[in-house]
């Protein structure tokens, strides 16, 4: 589970400071005061550590990524260059990973977490690393391990940059000859290859780097725009590996969930379930449909309907004829019941389209997910009923306050400032941001005013 963040320079962003995550994180805020931008930095993350390019840096996005940020210029804070952007991130392992020492076969360390940071350096011709470092403990003792950038001058003059190794707390062991420098690393986080042949016993570094890789490669994301409903979905048997950034693969999600024979369990006692019955439980629980179905429209073919009915009464209909609403929370819990267990979800405003009882009922899906199955779930929302729910919650013992995490963005001049919501244990929040969700009582009063004037005047 990812467990802190930090942002330097990015984008609105001046300096975070170090941001707790939770088994749930909340940013709230007003639109375009920098909320988006602490998900779009994971995203940034995650994307460049999938991309094949082992020479570019940061993959800024394009229409294939999960998030296009533009040019460089884009997302330095206030676009001006030369800058340096930092990013530190910390995640916990829910199994200790063993690293065997290069020179034999006895445990080299045993990590528990790791805490990442990459300094990243821009201009005009682009960005390189200034130094990136993996730092963990292994029996009471701090072990970092990374690489920093120093500018090799020739006849006097600024020729390249070349890179050196970081190593605290273990010693590399140099292989005799000449003393080459290292080439640049592989995009931000990643040890060149060269390494392995500079270094007797450096075989495990290429083990941290994978960390990290596999900390954001269990990052699953839901935007905010989602497919509109359609009366035929197609599947051929594939297993998606989320359900899209618009949730048009939610349907194929939950078919090959049932194909591979997925099973929630729910706890000691209590039946188990398909991904399929779960969201289904969960539509009728939030009060949207009475059943839910997903079949082929004929024996053999690879199209299929979706049919729910509203009522136990009521005749069953094509996912089309019912409310909007529907379409859009699905995604939302298909990703929550479908990502492997200890998964992270970014979810960008989840309760677009909902009704406000639903909207609250959201909270309680979220609760579900991060016990049953151990997700961890990042949002971004603006949804008052959501936050009130937590908060209610937090007073009924059924959430940890710890296990929450939620925050207020705002702006002042171009700068995101970043306030977290203290709540206590009866779910009350004690430093309430003034207009948090608009002017509620300033509302109340115009319109008494309003009324109080009208009668006047009629009078």
């Amino acid at each position: 589970m990812l467990t802190e963040l930090r942002l330097q320079n990015f984008k609105s962003w001046e300096d975070t400071g170090p941001i707790r995550l939770a088994s749930i994180s909340g940013f709230f805020g007003s639109n375009s005061s920098g909320k988006t931008s602490l998900l779009q930095a994971l995203l940034l993350l995650k994307q460049t550590a999938e991309s094949t390019d082992r020479s570019r840096v940061l993959h800024l996005g394009d229409e294939r990524a999960y998030v296009d940020l533009g040019t460089l210029p884009d997302v330095i804070f206030a676009h001006q260059l030369p800058a340096t952007m930092t990013f530190d991130l910390s995640w916990g392992l829910s199994k200790s990973l063993r690293i065997l020492d290069p020179e034999g076969s006895a445990t080299l360390f045993r990590i528990d977490g790791f805490d990442f940071h990459a300094a990243l350096a821009g201009d005009s011709k682009g960005l390189q690393v200034e130094e990136f470092t993996t730092r963990f403990s292994s029996e009471g003792e701090e072990r970092r391990f990374g690489m920093t950038r120093r500018t090799a001058n020739v006849n006097g003059s600024q020729a390249r940059s070349e890179y050196e190794i970081v190593a605290e707390g273990y010693e590399l062991k140099r292989n005799r000859g000449r003393l080459w420098a290292l080439p640049a690393p592989v995009k931000f986080y990643g040890f060149p290859d060269q390494v392995n042949a500079y270094y007797q016993n450096a075989g495990f570094l290429s083990e941290l780097s994978l960390a990290l890789e596999e900390a954001l490669q269990g990052i699953y994301y839901l935007g905010p725009l989602r497919e509109y409903p359609h009366r035929i979905y197609g599947w051929a048997g594939e297993q998606p590996v989320d359900v899209g950034r618009r949730g048009e693969l939610a349907i194929p999600a939950l078919l090959a969930g049932e194909r591979k024979g997925r099973i929630i369990s729910r706890g000691r006692g209590r039946l188990k379930q398909t991904a399929t019955e779960r969201v289904t439980q969960w539509l009728r629980d939030l009060g949207l449909i009475h059943s839910f179905s997903v079949r082929p429209i004929a024996e053999n073919r690879k199209e299929y309907e979706v049919r729910v009915k509203r009522s136990a009464t009521s005749t069953e209909v094509a996912l089309t004829d019912v409310g909007f609403g529907v379409s859009q929370i699905l995604p939302v819990l298909t990703l929550c019941y479908y990502a492997p267990e200890g998964s992270t979800l970014i979810l960008e405003q989840p309760e677009i389209h909902l009704h406000p009882s639903v909207q609250a009922g959201l909270a309680d899906v979220f609760i579900d997910a991060v016990k049953t199955r151990k997700i961890q779930i990042i949002l971004e929302s603006h949804s008052e009923h959501l936050l009130r729910r937590i908060q209610r919650r937090i007073a009924e013992e059924k959430l940890d306050s710890q296990q929450s995490a939620l925050y207020f963005v705002t702006t002042d001049e171009g700068r995101s400032l970043i306030d977290r919501l203290e709540i206590d244990l009866f779910g009350n929040v004690t430093n309430w941001p003034e207009n948090f969700f608009g002017d509620e009582l300033g509302e109340l009063v115009a319109m008494t005013d309003a009324a109080m004037a009208r009668q006047m005047k009629g009078s």
